[in-house]
């Protein structure tokens, strides 16, 4: 499905938001990291010792934490793979679903958007 570039998206736009994920991609992916060095410690803390209740409790938080800062950091680089590709494509602003533009609002609020917020209120509203 080939569109025509954003006229209402201006050059400093989108360069601008083009920056935006990159920065964000880096930080998810360190965050990422943090996370997953963070858990191979627990880990190896917990090694073959005895733990109590409490330790165990904690530690299983702790993992649950991560694991839930994992998930939620590896979505997000997906998300903004895909709105990063739409520069290439030039269809960046551009609706995956319906074609429709995206709100330049909702995408200075979610870079990473590839779906307009009725798009994506209508599919909250379906679950």
């Amino acid at each position: 499905m080939a569109h025509s570039p954003r006229t209402d998206l201006d050059e400093l736009f989108l360069r601008r938001q083009r920056e935006r994920l990159l920065e964000l991609r880096a930080q998810l992916i360190a965050t990422g990291d943090a996370a997953g060095a963070e858990e191979d410690t627990l880990q190896q803390a917990a090694g073959d010792e005895p733990q109590d209740e409490v330790d165990d409790a904690n530690r299983l938080e702790q993992q649950a934490n991560n694991e839930a800062v994992l998930a939620r950091s590896e979505a997000r680089v997906v998300a903004i793979d895909r709105a990063l590709a739409k520069f290439g494509e030039r269809t960046y602003g551009i609706s995956d679903g319906n074609g429709e533009p995206i709100d330049r609002a909702h995408l200075e609020a979610v870079p990473e958007a590839v779906f307009t917020s009725e798009e994506l209120r209508a599919k909250q509203q379906r679950t």
